[in-house]
């Protein structure tokens, strides 16, 4: 219980975050989960979007701190490399 009206309203923005957290990680991991299908479904096409659309999702997580920046990159980094091993050329490599 909140002793003070500030920690009241700490309190009241720390569950209102974490209700947001909960809905961000949990469009992140349909995401993925939708994108790891459609590589192994190996449609280069459906694949290579399900793909964009999944590493902007890790990205954007990350930055914003609903899950850490590097869980992020290393997600993204499995990924890439889970596409590029099942589809050569489904992404161009710099």
């Amino acid at each position: 219980m909140a002793n003070t009206r500030q920690s009241a309203k700490r309190a009241r923005q720390a569950d209102k975050r974490a209700a947001h957290n909960v809905i961000v990680r949990t469009v992140t991991k349909t995401v993925i989960r939708k994108a790891v299908a459609a590589i192994a479904s190996k449609d280069a096409a459906k694949a290579k979007e399900a793909y964009v659309l999944a590493v902007k999702a890790l990205s954007k997580a990350g930055s914003k701190g609903s899950i850490p920046k590097q869980r992020a990159a290393r997600k993204i980094s499995r990924l890439t490399l889970l596409l590029k091993k099942t589809i050569p050329g489904a992404i161009a490599t710099k």
